[in-house]
């Protein structure tokens, strides 16, 4: 998919009505982080910076001056050796005209951009903290300039930065409502991640290992143009599922266990994020079917409820009511519904939340509650995942039959005017589909 160059622009511009004539802000690309020795991780831009610049290298900064209402990149230089071991690099001026910066400069200049940039602003924004490494610059920078400009205030002829504000508070809320151009990204990283999953299901045998599923989703993934996934995929069988985070993925697929799969590619920097769990066999057994079951009609039931105005912690209660009735109603718990909710008995067995924000990253910005502490409703251009979930460990007070059966349905769910559109929806999730996928 094309680079759309306005999509940046309008987010850029959006940003400088918010910071005012009187702010200025700055923000830092991802450094390279070292994966052992002289090799690094591949690099990934930091979301923020690929939000407001769709600049893909490391070495970075963006500078948004309020009062001249600009937007200046500054960057490595071209340096034609460097580039024959280590590839392409922009340079400042072919930077500047591809991604559409009113100026540009080399990197090592940011510091005399920002000093000079902060004489007659009163606020800095920056995302404080992310890079702290870039922090005690930031900060001596803003008192020479304060120093200065409040010896010259004297005589009225300069104003004093007198506040550092992080720039999050503005970009958190753009970021959680994905406009057109991420929408679009965000259903081809679904469908990428949707059929890696289909794959994985109709390639699963006993025997293999977990690693070996894995390959396949990952196969998928960049047979589709996802170079990378957008998480550590967990392939988790047995009593694997019932660690969330499992991620080894080295043990051996037996013949009456279920593969719990939670993976999602990332397709230009937006993430899918999928969870499956179906039979290894290809056949649920009937206690897995019980347990799918009540999974997937909370599955069901809290996306139907994903709509625009809705209140997260209303879908959120339904689900657990729901799968506490569910554990009730299969003796698992035991007295009323009232009860083991009131004494939170369900969270032995449901210990996470329904979902979170999808985007950039897997676990995207933007919070479920404002600044009063007040839940976000729902709104047409939000993503969520919608992710029930119930995972019963072996332990003597519980049915033989139920032992190690870790279950998660996610699926990727966009909010719009009229209703919602489920971006995974091409991947099976009932038992009988399931089953009949996996047997072709």
């Amino acid at each position: 998919m094309p680079i759309d160059i306005t999509v940046y622009q309008q987010r850029r511009q959006k940003v400088l009505e918010q910071i005012g004539e009187d702010g200025i802000a700055i923000l830092f690309a991802a450094p390279e982080q070292r994966r052992s020795n002289d090799t690094e991780y591949p690099f990934r831009q930091d979301s923020y910076f690929h939000y407001l610049t769709g600049f893909p290298e490391t070495g970075a900064a963006l500078i948004l001056n309020g009062r001249e209402h600009s937007a200046t990149l500054l960057c490595r230089n071209k340096d034609p050796k460097h580039e024959i071991w280590n590839g392409f690099r922009y340079g400042h001026t072919a930077a500047r005209e591809t991604f559409a910066f009113d100026a540009s400069d080399d990197i090592s200049q940011w510091p005399t951009y920002l000093r000079n940039a902060l004489s007659g602003h009163r606020r800095l924004f920056a995302l404080w903290g992310l890079y702290p490494e870039n922090d005690p610059k930031l900060i001596e920078l803003w008192y020479e300039v304060a120093r200065i400009a409040n010896y010259r205030s004297a005589n009225g002829s300069t104003l004093a930065p007198d506040s550092m504000v992080n720039l999050a508070t503005i970009l958190d809320p753009m970021r959680l409502i994905k406009d057109q151009h991420e929408q679009a990204l965000m259903r081809t990283a679904a469908e990428i991640s949707a059929q890696a999953h289909i794959r994985a299901m109709q390639t699963t045998r006993p025997g293999q290992h977990e690693y070996q599923v894995e390959a396949e989703i990952l196969h998928e993934f960049m047979q589709r143009g996802a170079r990378y996934p957008a998480y550590n995929s967990i392939v988790a069988s047995g009593k694997n599922a019932c660690c969330l985070h499992y991620v080894s993925n080295n043990c051996q697929l037996q013949h009456n266990e279920l593969l719990m799969i939670d993976a999602g590619a990332e397709y230009q920097m937006y993430a899918g994020d999928i969870s499956r769990t179906f039979p290894v066999s290809g056949r649920f057994n009937s206690a897995q079917k019980d347990v799918y079951d009540i999974v997937l009609a909370v599955n069901q039931a809290c996306i139907a409820a994903t709509i625009k105005q809705a209140n997260w912690q209303t879908i959120s209660a339904t689900a657990i009511n729901m799968l506490t009735q569910g554990l009730i109603d299969l003796r698992i718990l035991h007295g009323s519904l009232e009860q083991n909710i009131e004494t939170k008995a369900y969270q032995r067995f449901y210990m996470h939340g329904l979902g979170h924000w999808l985007g950039l990253d897997v676990h995207d910005v933007g919070g479920r509650f404002n600044e009063n502490e007040q839940p976000i409703l729902l709104q047409p251009g939000m993503i969520t995942t919608v992710e029930p979930g119930l995972y019963i460990s072996a332990a003597d007070d519980i049915p033989a039959a139920f032992h190690n059966i870790g279950i998660r349905i996610e699926d990727n769910v966009l909010v719009t005017e009229t209703g919602n559109e489920v971006l995974t929806a091409s991947v099976p999730k009932t038992t009988t589909e399931i089953e009949i996928l996996m047997q072709h």
